[in-house]
């Protein structure tokens, strides 16, 4: 299986939440550290449909935690749920703009969604962010031929001109 069908983990975010479980607490109802060390169990099994379900409700516990949004959208974009992947990744940059890994799956997301322009942003961004990742310079090559920068497409038939000259007027 390539890159571009998989996310896999990043390997510079923290295994886990801040909050370690503590080993002499009584059994009782789910907390946000069992529930994420369930799912990335999963992940790691690819069982991703089922770990989405199971880091949903740690989510639910610890909304603000990068760790496990980044495994839930990793569990959802490998499941083939790739808007609610687009939508967690979103949420990761929300709380850090500067998310390399979040920019590339958002990126990775997008392209899935056919949204080619707002993937090549995210992949772009990426790169600018982590330079020295072949992952991310990698996945923004392979999205290569489609078109990448805003604005309208050029009309072959128009002569070139140069940055600074004006458009001709009629």
């Amino acid at each position: 299986m390539d890159d571009d069908q998989r996310l896999d983990r990043d390997p510079s975010t923290p295994e886990e939440p801040a909050e370690a479980a503590d080993p002499d607490r009584a059994p009782g109802p789910e907390n946000a550290y069992e529930l994420f060390q369930r799912g990335r169990g999963l992940l790691d099994r690819r069982h991703h449909a089922q770990a989405a379900i199971v880091l949903e409700r740690a989510d639910r516990l610890e909304p603000d935690k990068g760790s496990i949004l980044e495994a839930l959208g990793r569990a959802y974009y490998n499941s083939g749920q790739h808007e609610p992947a687009r939508a967690t990744f979103e949420r990761i940059l929300e709380l850090d703009p500067s998310a390399h890994y979040a920019h590339y799956a958002l990126g990775q997301s997008l392209k899935r969604l056919g949204r080619r322009e707002a993937a090549g942003t995210h992949l772009r961004l990426a790169v600018a962010l982590s330079p020295d990742s072949a992952l991310y310079r990698d996945a923004l090559a392979r999205l290569g031929s489609g078109p990448l920068r805003a604005g309208p497409t050029p009309d072959p038939r128009e002569p070139r001109r140069g940055p600074s000259e004006p458009p001709p007027t009629d």
